[in-house]
């Protein structure tokens, strides 16, 4: 999907059954605000999502998919029909699905009884952002503020975290090599990474 990112929590999503055979529900949060994450380490920027930062999909609202782990080929709701349902929380982005019967609704059931589905993850691209250096001077990474976001998906996800390692192909060595940089130009560079992974991973799902 084009300009796609995703964020993942390490939240485990909380399962609910009946005894009447109403259909299970799956529960939980697929984004928590204010929670920084280091995106490519020590050379790298930190990111985190603003409170509010749904607000303009809910309203909307976007027609929102809960996948597990982002495979589209295994829907189990959406917003469109009312099986998903989504609200902003003081804690950050709540879902909560009703499962389909179909197996691979029974699948993720299955795992999550197991306890081996242990987080949550959204698929989203950014609409405004804000970009904070105030801080490099004492040794701090840029900070990446997202503050609008469109919604594709919510996923119950076995590894909740940013896929982006296309984005962060350059070694550690490759960047310790490179000539002296400024904390905006190692901003732009990482912001041109992450373009690039984007790009490779709309590539590779049109191709697939």
């Amino acid at each position: 999907m084009k300009d796609c990112e995703r964020v993942g929590v390490e939240t485990p999503p909380e399962l609910r059954t009946s005894d009447d055979g109403s259909p299970s529900t799956v529960r939980g949060i697929a984004s928590v605000y204010n929670q920084e994450t280091r995106i490519g380490g020590l050379f790298g920027f930190r990111e985190q999502i603003a409170p509010g930062a749904f607000d303009s999909a809910l309203a909307r609202p976007d027609d929102v998919r809960a996948l597990f782990n982002h495979d589209s080929n295994s829907v189990l709701g959406r917003t469109k029909n009312g099986t998903l349902k989504l609200r902003s929380t003081p804690e950050g982005l709540a879902y909560e699905v009703e499962l389909p019967n179909t197996g691979a609704a029974r699948d993720v059931e299955a795992l999550l009884k197991r306890g081996d589905v242990t987080g949550s993850s959204f698929g989203f691209k950014v609409l405004d952002e804000q970009w904070d250096e105030s801080r490099v001077k004492d040794g701090e990474l840029p900070l990446r503020t997202i503050t609008d976001v469109e919604l594709f998906d919510v996923s119950p996800v076995t590894f909740p975290a940013y896929p982006q390692t296309s984005a962060e192909a350059r070694s550690r060595a490759e960047l310790c090599a490179a000539a002296p940089r400024t904390p905006a130009e190692i901003r732009e560079d990482f912001k041109r990474r992450i373009a690039e992974a984007r790009a490779w991973d709309h590539e590779r799902t049109a191709v697939a």
